[in-house]
């Protein structure tokens, strides 16, 4: 299986920063670290795997491709897209969000 660069947007890359120091005050600097953790797991997992990720929301708001990957322990998913030489990663979200009104917020 051949792995892939993952690309994260600067809205991605947002969503991380406002996750960590979400983490930082009010749970713990472990607790950031181990989001960190999680999410570099993640990205290796889609980056070989990315047509594992779900479909869900691809069709829920008519974007073909687009996948999603929930991290374990922490209640985050990771938006993305599989293109022919990288991944492509949209947004990372809480999961109890609205996520559909909160992907339209992503500049295509």
């Amino acid at each position: 299986m051949t792995r892939k660069s993952v690309i994260v947007r600067e809205r991605a890359n947002q969503d991380v920063d406002d996750a960590l120091t979400h983490y930082l005050t009010e749970a713990s600097e472990k607790a950031a670290l181990g989001f960190l953790d999680e999410l570099e797991r993640a990205y290796a997992h889609i980056a070989r795997f990315a047509e594992t990720g779900s479909n869900r929301y691809a069709h829920e708001l008519n974007l073909p491709g687009l996948r999603a990957w929930h991290m374990g322990s922490h209640p985050y998913a990771i938006f993305y897209m599989s293109k022919r030489d990288h991944i492509d990663v949209w947004r990372v979200l809480h999961t109890r969000r609205d996520i559909p009104s909160w992907l339209s917020e992503t500049d295509n």
